[in-house]
């Protein structure tokens, strides 16, 4: 916000400037001007003690009429215009009676009054053009009823020095006046500045208050929040664990199971131990609090983990007649990675396929070898999800509510902003895309010979 002058105050502060000034031109007149005696008696001894007697009289008038101006608030022009009138006046008249031989001495005093008045009053130009011309005909009125001398005696013995300092004097006030109207603009401006600058400091205070409230808020969520995942995962370990040991037992009585009763108890050993992996992972709030995941890197086989996580979900897949395709690399191709998350980032991307796919649909997982990098892919050749709530499902966590479909799921994008975020955190690469031809997930890992 830039500070802008207001007329009205400009014009009060220029005022209180001016009388400022104007008080110093008339009390040092008051205080200085009899002393001007001194030089009277030096050079007019005969009569200099009634020259003194009007210097004080004119001093004495000078201030009734200052404290009548004062008094009634009027205008300082015209009071300076007075006390010059009045003190060129008593010197116009002395320069026209004294000794041609002292005539120097005055007109050089009648240059120094005029010059003071220049060199500290504030008004326009024109003032002190009005007031040399004044001087120049008080001289001429005086001169020719009480001078003696020729004209040319009178100029030349200091006329010369009056005329040039009171018509060159008249330059002080010009330059003088737009300087001191500047000062008070600036004066203005800073203060203007001042006053903004407090109001700002002000705002800013009072918006870090609100700030340390929102401060203090956020710090007692994020206790409850740490206060939830200790509970909740003090439970999960619970349940976790008499999954495990109830699964144990089973498995102490392989012989009366089946083949498949034997798988699926081994499937379940296995997703126990990536739930206790990433309950570990999660607990750790030091860990969940640094800008860093320290993963677990070890070599495997990622068609290996793919295979898995793709067996584990086609019981999913045919319970939403959903047909999963298998073309996934036979042959071995090894990652150095994180193995629980990698799996993870797999069947997050899978399981949100299906999840979001139509009944009777196809979806193709692939892997391949390209350039060095193991790529997943999961193609969806069913009904478009569409690329902006991709979008918002892997970059903002945000929940997505098909409203058209006839089932109406809830698509929560949490999984999918994980696997991106693992992916990320691996080193790996994320593409995904959804257009007229259906929905695209791809992943690329190095991979390792």
């Amino acid at each position: 916000m830039v500070a802008q002058i207001n007329k009205e105050e400009y014009i009060k502060e220029t005022r209180k400037k001016a009388w400022f000034l104007t008080n110093n031109i008339i009390w040092t007149t008051i205080f200085l001007y009899p002393l001007l005696g001194i030089i009277d008696f030096v050079y007019t001894p005969n009569f200099w003690l009634t020259i003194l007697v009007a210097r004080i009289v004119t001093v004495m008038i000078i201030y009734g009429v200052y404290n009548f101006f004062q008094s009634n608030k009027l205008d300082y022009r015209l009071l300076l215009h007075i006390t010059f009138f009045l003190l060129s006046a008593l010197m116009a008249f002395l320069c026209s009676i004294v000794d041609i031989s002292h005539l120097t001495i005055y007109f050089l005093m009648y240059s120094v009054i005029i010059l003071f008045f220049n060199l500290q009053v504030f008004w326009e130009p024109v003032n002190s053009l009005i007031q040399s011309l004044v001087a120049i005909v008080l001289l001429a009125i005086f001169y020719n009823i009480f001078c003696e001398y020729s004209l040319d005696m009178f100029i030349s013995n200091g006329g010369q020095y009056f005329f040039i300092i009171a018509l060159l004097s008249c330059l002080i006030p010009t330059a003088r006046y737009k300087v001191i109207q500047r000062e008070v603009a600036s004066q203005l401006l800073i203060e203007q500045s001042n006053e903004q600058l407090k109001a700002q400091n002000r705002d800013i205070l009072e918006k870090n208050s609100i700030i340390d409230l929102q401060y203090d808020k956020l710090r007692r969520l994020d206790e409850q929040k740490n206060s939830f995942i200790n509970i909740a995962g003090h439970d999960l370990k619970n349940l976790i664990g008499s999954i495990v040991m109830s699964n144990n037992m089973i498995r102490e009585e392989d012989y009366r199971l089946s083949d498949d009763q034997k798988e699926f108890a081994h499937y379940i050993s296995e997703s126990a131990d990536k739930m206790q992996y990433l309950l570990k992972t999660l607990m750790d709030v030091k860990e969940i609090e640094s800008t860093e995941i320290k993963f677990n890197m070890e070599n495997f086989d990622a068609n290996e983990v793919v295979q898995q996580v793709f067996k584990g979900l086609v019981d999913t897949a045919n319970m939403k007649n959903v047909h999963l395709i298998n073309n996934i690399l036979k042959l071995p191709l090894n990652v150095r990675l994180d193995k629980v998350f990698t799996s993870q980032v797999f069947q997050n991307l899978l399981s949100n396929a299906i999840k979001f796919s139509q009944t009777n649909n196809n979806i193709r997982v692939v892997t391949s070898l390209q350039k060095q990098k193991f790529v997943f892919e999961i193609i969806d050749e069913g009904i478009a999800i569409g690329q902006q709530e991709l979008d918002l499902m892997f970059n903002r966590l945000k929940t997505l509510n098909d409203a058209s479909g006839s089932a109406a799921e809830s698509r929560l994008g949490l999984g999918l902003s994980i696997a991106k975020l693992m992916t990320i955190e691996m080193g790996g690469e994320l593409n995904y895309r959804s257009d007229d031809n259906g929905n695209y997930f791809k992943v690329e890992f190095y991979a390792i010979n």
